[in-house]
């Protein structure tokens, strides 16, 4: 895939979410996918997040594969140990299929983590593969398919954040911008003088 816009599609009406985040958990959970999550909630974004915690067994839930699938658009947070996710991984292949079917709009955030070593696995990412390898042995075509999905999401143009760098607030602050801006999505009127509501401190 050829570097293009973070949003490159029209906006579709009628989809159950605005967007759905795809990141790993022990990375990101507690701290910078909260934060984004809450923003993005605060700011009328219908957005569906997976409760990693609460899985069980092997494969992409059902129900996860309806949410990406009924989502306008993706935002996909590569971090250090994303890659040894297979749940990430099969996320990121739904996400990635679903472009090439809907044209979802997909957003890539590298969180501490360069670009190049997401599209080429290396470090990290190559260190996860060598896991994947050996245990999926007997099914190559499924590594192969993680794999290009990584290559193709690194080379889709998004935003990339560097530790020490840049206040994780001011990166949310852009991200979300930029998300209302691509669907579209107004904010809530509030009344200037509404009735009902009480004041809380």
């Amino acid at each position: 895939m050829k570097e293009q816009s973070p949003f490159s599609s029209s906006v579709t009406h009628g989809w159950s979410y605005d967007v759905s985040l795809n990141f790993r958990g022990e990375d990101t959970r507690f701290y910078f996918a909260i934060n984004l999550y809450k923003s993005l909630h605060q700011k009328g974004i219908h957005t569906f997040r997976d409760n990693e915690g609460l899985r069980r067994g092997e494969g992409i839930t059902p129900s996860l594969v309806k949410a990406i699938q009924e989502s306008t658009a993706a935002i996909t947070i590569f971090s250090e140990t994303h890659a040894l996710s297979t749940f990430c991984l099969d996320e990121l292949v739904q996400i990635l299929e679903r472009i090439q079917r809907k044209g979802q709009l997909v957003l890539p955030i590298f969180y501490g983590v360069e670009p190049p070593e997401v599209r080429h696995q290396r470090g990290n990412y190559k260190e996860a593969f060598a896991q994947h390898e050996k245990r999926f042995n007997n099914d190559k075509k499924k590594v192969q398919k993680w794999k290009q999905s990584l290559r193709d999401a690194a080379d889709i143009a998004g935003f990339h954040f560097k530790p020490g760098q840049e206040h994780e607030c001011d990166l949310i602050e852009r991200i979300v911008k930029e998300v209302s801006r691509r669907i579209n999505r107004k904010p809530l009127h509030i009344a200037n003088y509404p009735v009902g509501l009480e004041y809380m401190e």
